[in-house]
């Protein structure tokens, strides 16, 4: 299934979002793992075109349904307990990153520090035919800056059997599938999702190749993870 965010005011998601496309990072761009995906330049509004494309169905599938909230964060409830409330027991709470201003994509990989660029999570581990039923992921921007959540509109089991059309029944999709999708000349759309401090969204990273961002933006940003099953609507949308 494609990206799909919920929302009620089509203006008031135009004017939270952008579009773009992706393009593999060059050798020269030593910052990033070879083969990385990362956004290709320009952004853009969304068109009513894009609107539609990323619009739910009537009953959409909770666990690929991208959500924009605020997680009820108060001064001095601790972090690990923001989640309590929201229904799953067996919620994880990842912890919190820092990223610096102006960075175009955010997550490193810990073993030599290099960004790996628009990724796929695999917390779950989950083989193709079940990668749509995986946990969602919570964030909160704790600030003190503005910062964006960047996500593909092309979902990981698509991607999987277009690189691997006479096995793919039998992987665990992957970003390198992502990686070798792109660099086989094939397009990916991306959208951004700004984020001010206090807001935060509820995505299945997953499942949806994806990263933060504080691209052209003068302040950090920290922001807090969990992972759980959780229905649609748990928390209030600001869109």
């Amino acid at each position: 299934m494609p990206l799909h965010i919920a929302y009620g005011d089509p203006s008031v998601l135009r004017a939270r979002c952008e579009m773009a496309t992706v393009r593999t990072a060059r050798l020269e761009e030593s910052t990033y793992e070879p083969g990385a995906i990362i956004p290709a330049g320009q952004w853009h509004p969304m068109t009513e075109a894009d609107v539609k494309a990323v619009t739910a169905p009537r009953r959409p599938l909770d666990s690929t349904l991208v959500e924009i909230v605020r997680p009820p964060h108060r001064e001095g409830l601790p972090l690990e307990d923001l989640t309590g409330p929201l229904g799953d027991p067996a919620t994880v709470h990842l912890g919190q990153a820092l990223a610096k201003p102006g960075m175009t994509t955010t997550t490193d990989n810990y073993e030599d520090g290099r960004l790996i660029g628009l990724h796929l999570d695999n917390w779950d581990k989950l083989p193709y035919a079940a990668k749509h039923t995986g946990r969602r992921r919570i964030c909160l921007n704790l600030g003190p800056g503005t910062r964006y959540i960047i996500l593909g509109t092309i979902d990981a089991q698509t991607v999987c059997r277009t690189v691997h059309p006479d096995d793919h029944t039998h992987r665990y999709p992957h970003t390198q599938d992502y990686r070798d999708y792109v660099a086989s000349g094939r397009p990916i759309r991306i959208i951004r999702i700004r984020l001010a401090p206090g807001e935060g969204y509820v995505a299945p990273t997953e499942y949806l190749l994806h990263d933060g961002s504080t691209e052209a933006q003068d302040q950090p940003s920290a922001a807090a993870f969990w992972l759980g099953h959780w229905p649609r609507g748990i928390l209030p949308t600001l869109i």
